[in-house]
């Protein structure tokens, strides 16, 4: 293990309500997020600015707006040990308890977003929901495009 790689329990709450609809799971927040508190909360992320133009809307509180919309957000990850924000540098996961906030809500799909939260949700959670796996937002996957994005990201209006 590098001396970078330290243990990190995720410091941010679920966002959801018993109307939520649709789960977002990314893999666990990154360094600014967790800074921040908030999800997504890299300025670089384009999940918000993904948002935004999917519903049409100016985002200004996150949390009131995935109410609004019938949108939960979590991740898949609740500790483990991370090198700042690399997800490919994951190691001893524990998940979150994502059956009981399904259980606390009416989710219909779970979302996961980008390939590490995809790998994550397949390999420990097992849920009889359907799930979709959609690409990161973050700027390491900057070969798409915010339209790209968008275009993807519109399966899960098909629930809402």
């Amino acid at each position: 293990m590098k001396a970078s790689a330290k243990k990190v329990i995720h410091p941010l709450d679920a966002i959801y309500d018993e109307h939520s609809r649709v789960l977002i799971l990314g893999s666990f927040p990154s360094v600014i997020s967790r800074q921040n508190k908030m999800y997504y909360a890299n300025k670089t992320n384009r999940f918000w600015a993904v948002m935004e133009a999917l519903f049409n809307v100016e985002i200004t509180d996150h949390a009131l707006f995935c109410h609004q919309h019938h949108i939960a957000m979590w991740d898949v990850i609740h500790s483990c040990t991370i090198e700042g924000s690399s997800d490919s540098s994951i190691k001893n996961v524990k998940t979150n308890d994502i059956a009981g906030l399904v259980h606390k809500s009416n989710i219909q799909l779970i979302v996961t977003t980008g390939k590490k939260a995809a790998v994550l949700y397949n390999q420990y959670i097992h849920l009889d929901i359907p799930h979709i796996s959609l690409p990161s937002t973050s700027a390491a996957n900057a070969k798409m495009r915010l339209e790209q994005l968008v275009n993807e990201y519109q399966k899960i209006k098909g629930v809402l």
